[in-house]
């Protein structure tokens, strides 16, 4: 289903999502995102670090070494791509990254989890393998939010490197290039943020869509009954990948 987004103010959506956080997750996580990033949304980076953190909790990963942050709410001329070396607080690229084309012009608009849409897709996701295609040197992406993005290794969603992601193109059109829903990078740094994020990093896509602060498993790891919700989340997306 094509999904749209739900007219609610960011600033509300962020409130709500973190009401409930700021009391029983350990902040520091956040805190090293902020301070490597200053140009970064904080209260997007911290949603980051709480999924993130989750995530790990569930037992996705056992150590967050690398994470990256899409900011679907910022305009595609925005840096709006953060990879951070976790491991030592280390902010390592800030880039541009496109969206899918019937996702929208220079702003990010319409999202959806079905093959075929060409659209972006946000949420929580895990790196896997890389492989050539006709987008050359990709990364997979298992989406791990279900019913936003768990159906990204069967669409093809990938990181890829396009000619169409660069400042240039930026200052000509006025946007980026549009992928078929993939989060695009520019050529010249592709392989090397690739070869950063691959095997089993994580990929927090942001945007301000209030259906999927109030019910991703990954901002609910503090709730009366998450153990067993974040199980069937992962139960669900194993099956599908």
């Amino acid at each position: 289903m094509r999904r749209r987004l739900q007219a609610w103010p960011a600033a509300l959506c962020l409130a709500a999502a973190l009401t409930s956080w700021s009391a029983h997750a350990a902040p520091s996580l956040a805190n090293e995102l902020v301070a490597a990033a200053p140009s970064a949304n904080p209260k997007v980076l911290a949603l980051a670090a709480r999924a993130a953190e989750c995530a790990r909790r569930q037992g996705r990963l056992e150590q967050i070494r690398h994470l990256a942050v899409i900011d679907y709410s910022l305009p595609s001329t925005r840096h709006r791509l953060w990879v951070f070396d976790v491991e030592h607080g280390r902010l390592l690229f800030e880039e541009l990254v496109a969206h899918g084309r019937n996702t929208g012009d220079k702003a990010a608009e319409h999202f959806s989890n079905v093959e075929g849409s060409k659209m972006s897709s946000f949420g929580l996701f895990q790196t896997a393998d890389t492989y050539y295609g006709r987008n050359g040197y990709s990364l997979r992406l298992r989406g791990l939010d279900p019913g936003f993005n768990d159906n990204a290794l069967s669409r093809a969603i990938v990181m890829h490197g396009a000619p169409y992601v660069s400042e240039a193109i930026a200052d000509r059109l006025g946007r980026l290039g549009r992928s078929w829903g993939c989060p695009a990078v520019r050529e010249e740094v592709a392989r090397t943020v690739i070869d950063t994020l691959k095997g089993g990093a994580l990929l927090f896509a942001y945007y301000p869509d209030r259906k999927w602060l109030a019910e991703s498993p990954y901002f609910q790891c503090d709730a009366p009954g998450a153990s067993r919700t974040l199980a069937a989340a992962k139960g669900g997306n194993d099956r599908t990948g």
